[in-house]
C-alpha cells in the first residue's frame, strides 16, 4: 500500500510540474514524413519558433512509414507528459482508417489536436523536361496518346495519393500509383522520367517550380494560390468539383494534461498571428492556422465524414 501510495504521489508531483512547468527540457516533434516534404519543411519552422518562445530544443524526429501511421502511433503510444508531439495530417485524422484494414491507432480517442497549423493545396506538376504539356487539358491528350502513365504520391491513403486516383478516373486514364515514402522520393523518379505526374502538396514542389524544373498545370485549392496567381485552379482548368486541401494539427496523446495542450494550442495562436511567420508559410507553399483543440476535433470530424465518401468513390478498398 505504502509504495502504491508513493507511486501514486510521485505521479501527481510529475504532472503537476508538466502542468505548470512545461516545456522545461527538449521536445519531440515527431513528423510522420521523411525529411524534405512539406511537412517536414513547416514543421521545422514551428519547431525554430517554440524554440524561441520557450527556450527549449524542439528537436524534429522523422518516422515515416505506413501513410505516417507509424509516426504518429509513436506519438500516441508515449508518455502523455507533452514532451512527445506529432505532425499529423489529413491522413491520419480523416483518411487512413478507410483505406488500412489494421490501424495502429484511434484518431478520435487515443490523440488530442492542441491546434491546427496549416493549410495547402496540392498542385499538379510535371518534370518539364519529360512532359510537354502545359495545360491539363494538353495533359490528358499527351497521356492518351502514352498510353500506361505513372504517378507518384507520398503514400498510400494521402491526399495526393486519392487526388491522383480520382484524376485519372474522371479523365479516363490508365494511371498506375507508385507510392513513395514522401515528395523526397517522387521528385527524382519526376525528374528522371519514371513518374509522370504528381497533384502532391505544393510546399513540397514549390521552389522547383519557381526554378523551372517542374511544371505546375493547376491548383486544387478553390481560389488561385497568392505565390502562383498564373496557374489556374482545377476548376479553371476544366476539372469540376475538385477542391482539395491538405492540413495539419499537432497532436498530443489523449491523456496529455489539458494544460499542457492549452500551452501548445495559445503558443500557435501566438505564432500564427506573426507577419513574419505568415510570409514564410506563403513562401513554402501553406498558410499557418491555429485553433482551439475543439475547433481543430470538429473539423476533423467534418473531415472525416468527406474523405470516407471520396474513398468510397475512389474505388479504394482496405488493405
Amino acid at each position: 500500500m505504502c509504495s502504491a501510495a508513493a507511486a501514486a504521489s510521485l505521479l501527481i508531483a510529475a504532472g503537476a510540474r508538466g502542468q505548470t512547468g512545461w516545456p522545461d527540457r527538449a521536445v519531440r516533434i515527431i513528423v510522420p514524413y521523411p525529411a524534405g516534404g512539406s511537412t517536414d519543411v513547416l514543421a521545422r519552422i514551428l519547431a525554430e519558433r517554440l524554440n524561441a518562445m520557450y527556450g527549449q530544443p524542439f528537436v524534429i524526429e522523422n518516422r515515416p512509414g505506413a501513410g505516417g501511421n507509424i509516426g504518429i502511433a509513436a506519438v500516441t503510444t508515449s508518455i502523455p507528459d507533452g514532451y512527445t508531439v506529432g505532425a499529423a495530417t489529413i491522413g491520419h485524422f480523416a483518411i487512413n482508417q478507410f483505406l488500412y484494414k489494421t490501424m495502429p491507432y484511434d484518431p478520435q480517442r487515443d490523440m488530442i489536436p492542441a491546434s491546427m497549423t496549416w493549410e495547402l493545396p496540392n498542385v499538379f506538376v510535371v518534370a518539364s523536361e519529360h512532359v510537354p504539356a502545359k495545360s491539363v487539358a494538353e495533359f490528358v491528350v499527351w497521356a492518351k496518346q502514352k498510353g500506361k502513365l505513372n504517378f507518384g504520391s507520398p503514400g498510400v491513403g494521402t491526399s495526393p495519393h486519392l487526388s491522383g486516383v480520382l484524376f485519372a478516373r474522371r479523365s479516363g486514364l490508365d494511371a498506375v500509383h507508385v507510392p513513395f515514402r514522401g515528395a523526397a522520393q517522387t521528385i527524382p523518379a519526376m525528374l528522371s522520367g519514371n513518374v509522370d505526374f504528381a497533384i502532391d502538396n505544393l510546399a513540397s514542389y514549390i521552389a522547383l517550380i519557381q526554378s523551372g524544373k517542374m511544371r505546375a498545370l493547376a491548383v486544387t485549392s478553390a481560389a488561385r494560390w497568392p505565390t502562383l496567381p498564373d496557374v489556374p485552379t482545377m476548376g479553371e482548368a476544366g476539372v469540376n468539383d475538385f477542391v482539395v486541401t491538405s492540413w495539419a494539427a499537432f497532436v498530443l496523446p489523449a491523456a496529455t494534461p489539458r494544460p499542457i495542450v492549452d500551452k501548445l494550442s495559445g503558443a500557435m495562436k501566438q505564432i500564427a498571428a506573426d507577419e513574419g511567420v505568415q510570409k514564410r508559410f506563403l513562401v513554402a507553399g501553406a498558410r499557418i492556422l491555429s485553433s482551439t483543440p475543439e475547433e481543430a476535433t470538429t473539423f476533423a470530424d467534418k473531415e472525416r465524414a468527406r474523405w470516407k465518401d471520396v474513398v468510397a468513390l475512389s474505388g479504394l478498398t482496405p488493405q
